[in-house]
């Protein structure tokens, strides 16, 4: 069958007289005799051609291989370093992780330590408090019999004669006095009315000279009538004769087991009442029941001096420190004399505590 391509040629030829003149210009003329050997060696080049292209194409082949297997080591490289990367991330993790988990175990140890102490104390008081129960319900016991009731009345007259002892320790700590003289002033007497500090009770007139406190007069002119021209010495008094009423008051409020409404912070002549005084403001109506007191209450400090201080602060804390000795009176079952009597109610009280119906009281 006839090659298209030769057909083709033919064609060309016959129909292109150039071409074909360069055809036959081309052509070799060979001798019968050299046919041979031109035929032998246009085989060998036939061969060799065909050798040459089976190499190229084994080489060829060679390497398409070597490009894949380059590509998939290249692909190889990329996922180890991405697991490579990925591993030093679960090491960072990891690490991160042995950390918290040591924090976490150090808690849990302070928290067990913590919790067994607790329960350690818990167990104590727990023991404690069944020891107790124990003794209430045997003293409770002993109380409902006619004894036992005999034995409390005993208890509690030996505590109002061991009260009693120390409280006239107190007096003849600070003794109060009266100095009968033609010249007598209502103690206090500038203090203001009962009315205007809410006082609801009466002041009681005194008639029994002046009062003294360890031998020092007190009154209020100084607080009152402050100025340039007032006696300095009368003003160290009246701080020093303030300072031991209120000595005198804690120490007796101490002995009677009674917590004072007005506190005081003792200095000598620099002494100081504190009124616990609430926040102003509408906030106060929207604290909660179960908000201790403490919170919600600011103490405020007022002086039992004058020295640098204002008149009317150092007369409020006076009036307070009447009120603490109101207290006391009342809690023994006796009436104040009035605010403006501050050492007339302290005799009052020494008074009370020291007569033998304070031990009688049941």
């Amino acid at each position: 069958m006839e090659n298209p391509e030769q057909r083709d040629q033919d064609k060309t030829l016959i129909g292109d007289p150039t071409q074909i003149n360069a055809t036959q210009e081309n052509e070799k003329i060979i001798e019968w005799e050299d046919f041979g050997h031109e035929l032998a060696r246009l085989w060998s080049l036939t061969s060799a051609l065909k050798e040459a292209n089976e190499k190229k194409l084994n080489l060829q082949e060679k390497l398409q291989y070597f490009i894949q297997v380059k590509t998939e080591s290249l692909t190889r490289l990329n996922e180890l370093e991405e697991m490579r990367e990925r591993l030093v991330a679960r090491k960072v993790m990891m690490g991160n992780m042995s950390t918290r988990c040591k924090v976490a175990t150090e808690d849990a140890k302070k928290q067990e330590k913590m919790l067994s102490a607790e329960l350690r104390s818990w167990l104590v008081a727990g023991t404690s408090l069944s020891v107790a129960r124990k003794r209430l319900q045997e003293s409770n016991r002993t109380l409902n019999e006619k004894r036992g009731y005999i034995k409390l009345k005993n208890m509690q007259r030996k505590l109002r004669a061991r009260q009693q002892y120390m409280i006239s320790q107190v007096s003849l700590l600070y003794p109060v006095k009266s100095l009968v003289g033609p010249a007598q002033e209502e103690e206090l007497e500038s203090y203001p009315s009962s009315s205007t500090l809410g006082n609801s009770s009466v002041s009681k007139p005194i008639n029994c000279g002046t009062l003294t406190i360890l031998g020092l007069h007190l009154t209020m002119r100084p607080f009152t009538k402050m100025s340039f021209f007032t006696d300095k010495k009368e003003v160290q008094k009246s701080a020093t004769a303030l300072g031991y009423v209120a000595h005198a008051v804690s120490l007796i409020a101490s002995y009677l087991q009674v917590p004072l409404r007005y506190p005081l912070r003792l200095g000598g002549s620099c002494s100081y009442v504190n009124d616990n005084v609430p926040p102003a403001g509408p906030t106060t109506l929207d604290l909660s029941w179960k908000t201790p007191l403490s919170a919600t209450v600011k103490p405020v400090e007022f002086p039992l001096f004058l020295k640098g201080q204002d008149t009317t602060r150092a007369a409020y804390a006076i009036f307070l420190l009447s009120k603490d000795i109101e207290q006391l009176l009342n809690f023994i079952g006796e009436d104040s004399l009035g605010p403006r009597h501050l050492v007339a109610n302290l005799k009052e009280l020494l008074r009370c505590v020291q007569s033998s119906e304070f031990i009688d009281t049941s």
